[in-house]
């Protein structure tokens, strides 16, 4: 499924974020920027030590919301930039995070004139946020982005694990309004 804002189509699709041959893929990461499980356990594990030790030698850790950038190492991508969105407390300042942590990844990827970047489903797996209240967070937090900011950007794409998470994710997209 996919829609075009302005001059950027937003797609969504199941599958393995490790695999995509984009500009740079986004790492749902943990504020130490450590190998974790999840989306950044499959993430270091195929592109190799070279993005923890780059993490560890430029950055060391991330807030919450915010995001950083390293090379790809052997994926296919070119980069991975590193989100790290909130553990799912039930208040609204989670909301808050999660919007931060894709605009912040965004902003990264503008900042290196990257053309396309893939997502993930931020939060949602051990961080325990729910896919219904997630989903469109996410998608209107890089609408909202994609409408308002200047950017080089072609195609935002979520690259969603299963069914059920693609599902949520058409669903809010269908109410999203454009």
């Amino acid at each position: 499924m996919q829609i075009q804002i302005n001059e950027t189509t937003l797609e969504l699709i199941q599958g393995d974020i490790t695999q995509q041959d984009v500009d740079a893929i986004v790492n749902a990461a943990n504020e130490s920027l450590a190998a974790g499980g999840g989306v950044c356990g499959a993430i270091y594990e195929a592109g190799g030590r070279e993005i923890f030790a780059e993490c560890r030698q430029y950055y060391k850790c991330c807030a919450t919301g915010e995001a950083v950038i390293t090379g790809g190492g052997k994926l296919t991508a070119r980069n991975v930039i590193h989100a790290v969105g909130p553990i799912y407390s039930g208040t609204p300042r989670d909301a808050e995070l999660l919007a931060d942590a894709y605009r912040n990844s965004l902003r990264v990827a503008v900042k290196d004139k990257l053309q396309s970047v893939a997502f993930p489903s931020l939060s949602t797996g051990i961080y325990g946020y729910p896919l219904d209240e997630a989903a469109p967070v996410a998608l209107k937090a890089v609408k909202d982005f994609l409408q308002t900011q200047s950017h080089q950007l072609s195609l935002v794409r979520f690259v969603l694990f299963d069914d059920k998470t693609l599902q949520e994710f058409e669903n809010a997209l269908k109410h999203l309004e454009i």
